[in-house]
């Protein structure tokens, strides 16, 4: 871990973080398209839903729309994944080397802080990155309920809707529901940081005498601090997916802000509505996080750049 390096280098730990994020998300992508399905639909009138499962989901989808429809909006996500993934894993080792008491410690409060500032980092790329993307996993979906009542969507790309909402709004058009991913980026990492640390240095460690865990400690401590981190914050997932969807379907509610989302939520769908994909989120993270943090912790870039790791 970070706090027993006896120096820090960014570089390398800012590829490593792009590396694991592309590989991490190109495995797991339709499971997220999924997921923002099944957030993004709200119940009809008389209890009618597009999707009534996961399972059912993905039958549907891979149906109407194909394999490659399992894909879209993987281009602007896998394009922006990079310095996402990068500064999300580096920022949190860079504060955690810097927040070490004068023993070379790190108590729980100071993992929980490290993982909080690395969060508020990322939103600065995650924002765009999560609206352009949600647009377009959600299209299917809002074409789909389109037809039925006999009208139709304009297919259009990321590039085109990032371009748009440029035009309209300026730079402040990309980042459309920024303090709803702030709540959850933030409170995931102060979560996720922290459990994966404790998990990970409870395992067996290797043989070369780096004091660094096995491949399948890393791996599993990823896999089990996402899936708890990913449930503890879907809420804000669910909000802030609302938020930043941008074309609704006939006769879905718009939202206000963060507020007006949690207590319309609550009033017209009930507390289950704020867990919706919930299961699907933790398929999700648990296989991207423990293939990113294995990935990361590989030190790809150290050995490419002929760092020493210390």
């Amino acid at each position: 871990m970070a706090e027993k390096q006896s120096s820090f280098s960014l570089l390398p730990k800012i590829v490593n973080g792009g590396i694991a994020g592309i590989i991490g998300v190109t495995c797991v992508f339709p499971l997220d398209l999924v997921k923002t399905r099944l957030q993004n639909q709200q119940v009809g009138p008389k209890g009618e839903k597009m999707y009534n499962s996961m399972v059912d989901a993905f039958k549907k989808v891979h149906k109407q729309e194909g394999f490659f429809g399992m894909y879209r909006g993987s281009a602007v996500n896998i394009l922006l994944i990079t310095p996402e993934k990068a500064i999300k894993l580096a920022a949190n080792d860079f504060f955690r080397y810097n927040l070490q008491t004068k023993e070379k410690t790190l108590p729980m409060f100071r993992q929980m802080l490290a993982g909080g500032l690395a969060g508020l980092c990322q939103i600065v790329i995650t924002t765009p990155m999560e609206l352009l993307k949600i647009q377009m996993q959600d299209a299917g979906r809002v074409a789909a309920q389109a037809l039925l009542v006999g009208k139709t969507v304009q297919k259009t790309s990321a590039t085109e809707l990032a371009m748009g909402l440029f035009k309209q709004h300026g730079i402040l058009g990309l980042y459309k529901g920024t303090g709803a991913t702030m709540l959850r980026d933030v409170s995931f990492s102060v979560i996720y940081f922290p459990l994966f640390a404790t998990l990970n240095d409870l395992g067996p460690r290797k043989s070369d005498g780096s004091g660094e865990a096995v491949f399948w400690c890393s791996f599993l401590s990823g896999c089990v601090a996402g899936s708890c981190a990913a449930l503890a914050v879907n809420p804000f997932d669910v909000v802030k997916t609302r938020l930043q969807a941008i074309h609704k379907a006939e006769g879905e509610r718009s939202y206000s802000g963060i507020g007006n989302a949690f207590v319309n939520i609550l009033r017209y769908e009930g507390p289950t509505a704020f867990f919706k994909g919930g299961a699907c989120r933790m398929i999700v993270i648990a296989p991207l996080f423990g293939i990113a943090q294995t990935v990361y912790y590989l030190g790809v870039a150290e050995r490419l750049m002929g760092i020493k790791r210390v």
